[in-house]
């Protein structure tokens, strides 16, 4: 069954264009002139439940505007969304039950209460049985380790202490699908192992669909089984990041330790006739070796080794996804990639597959905050499928950062006129 099931889904918005000075300001009152922007352009993709999917892009890519039309927030312009069996902006009350939601730079805690006044309160939003709430909060507890935290006002938490206790909030009605955006944002190494491992276990043991969005590729890294990747509005991969490493990385290297200087004639033509292998000496005792993919590494360090008498030690360095996304991005090469699949005209109904990964136009962000969605392989199920979560509400947090519950109680999403 699929968790979440998007075609051509498309988000205008009208943003007022401000004239300068005294004159513009008084012609804006009368007359206004407004820019219409489209935020997301007839993206689509499918994520089967279960599946922990990352979501990736530039500030400005979209992600934000892709979950709040997710999530029911907004509503969008066009296309088709299902989400756990609704549609979110049509029926928000009974979907939002079956969602969570963490922001990881806003709060659905209540500020100076103690955390504990704050789970009763959501157990009231979300409409969770007392004894169901209590053993779902006894298990989170013990989990993430809050036993000391929960009489404590939320202003007094550390931000590693407040994400723990956002991720129970998000949690305490066993949500079939959760939403994370920037979740371990500012946090040291320790709280980001204990979240990842978290996030791991209950994706493991119940079934949870996460979608991940973050500039942490590490993050990504320990979670995801999938990643997808948007650049200026449009989807430009979606699939495993080793493909991703295959398709994007410029090749391998290897660090050769020897015992005495080597000579750089003399081991260019240990590799003679291996296409595109190029050798730097980085100290006396130190040269590298770079391959293009293309090049199999077996034959190339065969060669060498055979070659060589006094090599004391040998790293493999693969390019790591931080570097290979940074280049992308930066060389406009994601760009230049997703013009040349759209200009082929290689896109249909939103979504391509090539060599087995898949490309789609994308969104463009628009204001507010939202957890980042993601994208699935092709997966035949059937979509109308209605979720099977216990109840809840989503969240979202106001300007003075008091929590504002979207769901349960709160009035939906309007479709717009047509």
């Amino acid at each position: 069954m699929l968790a979440i099931d998007v075609k051509d889904l498309r988000k205008q918005f009208r943003v007022q264009k401000n004239r300068e000075g005294l004159g513009g300001a008084m012609k804006d009152l009368f007359k206004r002139q407004y820019n219409e922007i489209t935020a997301v352009k007839d993206i689509g993709f499918q994520i089967p439940q279960g599946e922990i999917c990352g979501y990736i892009g530039e500030n400005g890519a979209g992600k934000s505007t892709t979950i709040k039309m997710l999530t029911g927030i907004l509503v969008p312009t066009s296309g088709h969304l299902m989400v756990n069996g609704f549609v979110p902006y049509k029926e928000r009350e009974k979907f939002v039950r079956g969602i969570g939601v963490v922001f990881g730079q806003r709060s659905q805690l209540w500020w100076d209460i103690g955390v504990i006044e704050s789970f009763q309160l959501l157990r009231k939003v979300y409409r969770v049985p007392e004894a169901e709430f209590k053993k779902r909060l006894d298990e989170l507890v013990e989990r993430l380790q809050l036993g000391d935290l929960l009489n404590r006002p939320v202003r007094k938490l550390s931000l590693g202490q407040r994400m723990r206790c956002e991720l129970v909030a998000s949690l305490l009605h066993n949500p079939s699908i959760v939403f994370l955006d920037e979740p371990t944002i500012g946090l040291d190494i320790v709280v980001k192992t204990e979240i990842r491992d978290f996030l791991k276990k209950i994706n493991r043991e119940q079934g949870t669909t996460i979608l991940l969005t973050t500039h942490d590729l590490q993050d990504i890294e320990a979670l995801c089984s999938r990643v997808i990747m948007l650049d200026d509005g449009r989807i430009i991969y979606d699939g495993g990041l080793d493909e991703l490493k295959n398709r994007w990385s410029k090749g391998r290297e290897l660090q050769f330790q020897f015992g005495e200087q080597p000579s750089i004639d003399a081991l260019r033509g240990l590799t003679n006739g291996l296409a595109g292998v190029e050798w730097t000496v980085d100290n006396e005792l130190t040269a590298t070796m770079w391959l293009p993919h293309a090049v199999n590494v077996s034959e190339a360090l065969a060669r060498v080794v055979g070659g060589t008498s006094d090599i004391r030690d040998i790293k493999i360095m693969e390019t790591n996804t931080d570097e290979i996304v940074r280049e992308i991005y930066s060389s406009g090469s994601a760009s230049n990639d997703a013009a040349a699949k759209l200009g082929a005209g290689a896109e249909a109904g939103g979504r391509t597959e090539a060599a087995g990964r898949s490309y789609a136009a994308g969104p463009a962000d628009a204001p507010q905050t939202g957890a980042e969605g993601g994208a699935g392989a092709s997966v035949q199920a059937d979509a109308g499928a209605a979720g099977q979560a216990e109840p809840a509400a989503a969240s979202s947090a106001s300007a003075d950062g008091e929590p504002v519950p979207v769901g349960a109680g709160a009035s939906a999403a309007k479709e717009p006129k047509r």
